[in-house]
């Protein structure tokens, strides 16, 4: 038995003695034990709201709610994933100074955190041990230029060995122990403040930047820390188990001193305050309490796992890990107790599964949840969203968020499960047929097959490694990597593969003609109410009539592997036409349903729409297919194209009749709308425009479409029309009225009408939000709109929401800046061109944008006036001590001390006219960099040119240089200060040599 451990409760005088259960790590299995007294005296919601009210109520900290697990503008993180998040702006000394976040001093909360993207990613751990998490709880305190590192560890210790109760003989202490390539010295005060809060030498030991040095990201607030592990089989001296990854011995506190910002350059640039800020995950600190070896023992889990084994068909949870999980049972449980914490945390935050970014990250937890719970645990359809309100009870009392949003998630879950399970079966048709037809001796998995699995049907990739892991396979990484940057390079390019479709030219689609080959006799640009209120597309059947390479040659049959164009007799894909981008999908076969043809473009041409697919299998003329449109990027179109029209009528509305369209572009991800107008819209009217189109999406009118005559259509009041042939019968578009109350011509009412062939939504509330990112004239009277809608319209708004702050900080910098020095004023300049670049290259509202674009250029106008005058100052005043040095020497090559080639350059103006007719050249050694900036002037009509003598100064240090006769500078570079003199004396010699004095 290992030895018991001694807690003191404020809730009871008893003290309780908690017996560890035996753990035999050589096997990693672990107690499961029903909780014991102490296990319930110290329940997650006592031991959260313990901490609190610590801080709170003893320390005078503010208690702030956790942030959503969505960063707020900050596109440096997919999920919070650190207690700081939230205060970054404190940090940074860019917090608005009329908010309220202004005003923190000290702080404590339990903030939610997702680890599962970027820089700190746990997800492939989850399952495998026994304390990864995907979702936890960060308990944290913060002082923001208040407190420091005395208090911070007095504090933190003082709750753990009086308030908890944990004998301070379990206890270890780490520090940061400097770094000499970072120039950063060990941190001695820490050290002794611990050493005065009685822990002795043997148990506070120092480690470097990667296991004492905070970072929250590539960019961000930073700082030295001091962490607190605590040894599970204590007391006793095991120093040599500290931050050597034991399951013994376990980090449980962290203490970080925020003391300086990682720039995007990689430098550390010291903060405008001095803060504190600490994290201890609740999960691992109730092990602690509770007396376990596993996260997953403790009251946030176990009912959980309860939860699970009600609805699985396989053994209750054992705690096994490694070769003892037989199975993978107890990895399966782990997984997906984890995972439905976290799918019920973002869900209620707002974060969806989606197909990038976060929502992306989101929907491969939600999938791989899915999988365990049903393949492994041999759960039935569904069990995974009736596991929330189990999470909800859990934790529902410290985020009320997932009491609100409890019917919500679970509707998500099963949604998207459904949508997940269907591919998966499919899939594994898939794989399985591959494998069949691979011969024995083969191991290597088509790339192909697994990549057209990923981008038809969702499936993910490390679901394919795993699935073909356990069939003793594997996969073609090396094609497989260049498929994906295929993928990447085509999603990127705003260019419709429409080159080889093109060349169906009028002789093959005479040929079709005479043939009789008829045109799709299902309209392929439409969609019925029920369909798009349901927000499904269901797929169609359709006969292949003809196959064509893609240089417009006629094909008997198309082979595995080869693109060719379909042309088909009926489809419900969406070909690019009308300003709007073509479905994206697949194909199979009747006979082999799991065959899948992708298709990667579809193009009108002559009235026949033509599919571009890449052949899995021998595909022929007379083959019946089955259609399936990818939904999410058809749906997000339509949101796109119905938020054109809208806007296209508020245009119309706030400038004035005059307003023609002159072209436009639908996509999944943005729209673009190019219009007639007199001059680039200023911000009182982009902001009119968008409150115009948020007038329309909140009053959730109704979007009709009706197919008219067009000699009909065209005498419609107001109806929008562009430059192009239409057909006859056109469809019309209208928003809130009838098409037949307009043909009637009985309605005065103003609204959006417009001939148009594009796929919308049936109404516009589902486009939530727009924002106009980008307003500019093409050329002189056409301007280009570039707008946002959904997620991205509101992460716009709350990007710049955020560096409006940012720019307020800024400003504020300035004006107090009133006599700066040099080195101040750079900073602050610079400071002014990477939030210029910043905000240049981040989608926010335009108009906002040109707001602090204009704000950004007065304070730059103001930094550089400070920097010239504060350098021709520095001029004068290094020009003066080299005279006094020199006096009437007429060849003077020297050394100045400055970062800045404007002040050498200025100083040897200035002596120059202080001594008229001298020849002067100066070097300044830039240590840091090793650069060496030159500037020098020679009199006029003089024998030596000074561009050439700068040129061969600098040549010699392996740089360049340029300027006139009179004038030039350049630089060059060195490390070694004797090779510094050494170019000192033969500059001075190759001035005399050239005919100087």
């Amino acid at each position: 038995m290992a030895a018991p451990v001694r807690f003191l409760t404020t809730r009871r005088s008893a003290v309780l003695n908690v017996n560890f259960t035996v753990l035999t790590f050589r096997s990693r299995k672990y107690s499961t034990l029903p909780l014991t007294d102490v296990q319930k005296e110290f329940s997650s919601k006592w031991v959260r709201q313990k901490f609190i009210d610590f801080f709170k109520e003893q320390h005078g900290h503010r208690y702030v709610p956790s942030s959503p697990v969505r960063p707020r503008g900050d596109p440096s993180l997919l999920f919070v994933n650190a207690g700081m998040n939230q205060f970054k702006p404190v940090l940074l000394g860019a917090a608005d100074p009329r908010s309220e976040m202004a005003s923190y001093r000290r702080v404590v909360n339990s903030q939610k955190c997702v680890r599962a993207g970027g820089k700190h990613n746990d997800l492939e751990d989850v399952g495998r041990d026994v304390y990864h998490h995907t979702f936890f709880e960060m308990l944290g305190n913060w002082s923001f230029g208040d407190y420091f590192k005395e208090e911070a560890c007095s504090m933190a210790w003082r709750l753990l060995t009086e308030e908890y109760g944990i004998p301070p003989e379990r206890l270890y202490v780490s520090y940061f122990g400097g770094d000499a390539a970072c120039g950063l010295p060990a941190d001695e005060e820490t050290r002794e403040i611990w050493r005065s809060l009685g822990v002795r030498g043997g148990r506070l030991l120092p480690f470097g930047m990667s296991d004492n040095f905070w970072e929250m990201g590539d960019v961000g607030p930073c700082g030295p820390c001091t962490e607190i592990h605590y040894d599970h089989l204590g007391p006793r001296e095991a120093p040599g188990l500290v931050n050597a990854d034991s399951p013994d011995m376990v980090e449980i506190w962290n203490l970080v001193f925020m003391q300086y910002n990682r720039e995007a350059d990689g430098g550390l640039r010291a903060l405008p305050q001095q803060s504190v800020d600490t994290g201890m995950g609740l999960e691992r600190l109730l092990t602690v309490l509770q007396g376990q070896r596993s996260n997953y023992n403790t009251d946030l889990f176990t009912p959980l796992l309860n939860a699970i084994h009600q609805c699985s068909g396989v053994q209750a949870y054992g705690g096994r890990t490694g070769e003892e999980d037989s199975g993978k049972v107890d990895m399966a449980y782990r997984v997906v107790a984890d995972h439905v914490r976290t799918l019920s945390i973002c869900i209620a935050d707002g974060v969806y599964p989606g197909m990038t970014g976060a929502e992306l990250v989101l929907r491969r937890i939600l999938r791989r949840a899915v999988r365990y719970l049903t393949e492994v645990l041999k759960a039935p359809q569904g069990s995974l969203a009736s596991l929330v309100p189990t999470v909800v009870h859990s934790l529902g009392d410290a985020y009320v968020e997932l009491q609100k949003e409890q019917e919500r998630i679970m509707d998500i879950i099963n949604e998207n499960e459904d949508h997940f399970l269907s591919a998966l079966r499919q899939g594994r048709r898939v794989i399985d047929r591959t494998l069949g037809k691979m011969a024995a001796h083969e191991t290597t998995f088509p790339a192909l097959v697994a990549w057209s699995l990923h981008r038809n049907l969702g499936f993910p990739l490390d679901l394919v490694h795993l699935m073909l892991e356990e069939r003793g396979k594997g996969l073609d990484t090396h094609h497989l990597q260049q498929l994906e940057q295929q993928g990447k390079e085509r999603a990127q390019s705003q260019a419709p593969l429409e080159g080889a479709v093109g060349l169906l030219d009028v002789h093959s689609l005479s040929a079709l003609q005479r043939e009789g080959v008829p045109t799709p006799t299902t309209p392929p640009n439409t969609t019925t109410a029920s369909a798009t209120t349901a927000n499904t597309f269901p797929p169609c059947s359709a006969e292949v009539l003809a196959l064509y390479s893609v240089e417009g040659a006629l094909l008997r049959e198309a082979g595995e592997g080869r693109d060719c164009l379909v042309l088909l007799d009926r489809t419900c894909f969406y070909s690019q036409q009308g300003g709007q981008e073509h479905d994206q999908g697949y194909m199979t076969t009747d006979h082999l349903q799991g065959v899948l043809y992708p298709v990667s473009d579809v193009q009108l041409v002559g009235g026949y729409v033509l599919h571009r697919i890449t052949a899995t299998e021998p595909l022929r003329p007379g083959d019946h297919l089955q259609l399936h449109i990818d939904q999410a990027q058809r749906l997000a179109c339509m949101v796109k194209h119905t938020a054109t029209h809208v806007l296209n009528f508020a245009l119309r509305q706030l400038l004035g009749g005059g307003v023609a369209q002159r072209g436009s572009h639908v996509s999944a991800h943005r729209l673009r709308f190019d219009f007639s107008v007199k001059a680039s819209l200023s911000v009182s009217e982009l902001q009119q425009v968008e409150s115009l189109v948020q007038q329309i999406i909140q009053e959730d009118v109704q979007v009709h479409t009706q197919e008219v005559p067009l000699a009909l259509a065209n005498q419609i009041p107001g109806l929008r029309t562009v430059d192009e042939v239409y057909p006859d019968p056109v469809r019309v578009v209208s928003v809130a009225v009838p098409v037949s109350e307009l043909l009637e011509g009985g309605c005065n009412t103003h609204t959006s009408v417009e001939l148009c062939c594009g796929t919308h939504l049936i109404r516009t509330g589902a486009i939530r939000d727009l924002v106009i990112t980008s307003e500019r004239q093409l050329v002189k009277g056409i301007s280009r709109i570039v707008a946002v809608t959904g997620d991205d319209a509101r992460e716009a708004r709350e990007t710049g929401n955020v560096l409006e702050q940012e720019v307020e900080a800024l400003s504020a910098r300035v004006a107090v800046a009133t006599s700066p020095s040099l080195h101040e004023a750079q900073r602050l300049s610079k400071d002014v061109g990477q939030l210029t670049d910043a905000l240049e290259g981040t989608p926010i509202p335009q108009w906002q944008k040109r707001v602090l674009q204009t704000r950004l250029k007065a304070l730059q106008r103001s930094t550089n006036t400070s920097i010239r005058k504060l350098e021709i100052k520095e001029g004068a005043l290094q020009a003066q001590k080299l005279h006094e040095k020199h006096g009437l020497q007429t060849l003077v090559v020297d050394t100045i001390d400055t970062d800045s080639i404007s002040v050498v350059v200025k100083t040897v103006n200035r002596y120059s006219e202080l001594s008229p007719g001298c020849m002067v050249l100066l070097l300044a050694h830039q240590r840091s960099s090793g650069r060496v900036l030159c500037a020098c002037q020679v009199p006029k009509g003089g024998v030596v040119s000074a561009s050439e003598w700068a040129l061969a100064v600098c040549g010699r240090l392996g740089g360049n240089a340029g300027g006139s006769a009179t004038v030039a500078k350049g630089v060059g570079s060195t490390r070694n200060a004797e090779d510094l003199g050494q170019t000192l004396t033969w500059a001075q010699h190759y001035a005399q040599r050239e005919g100087g004095p």
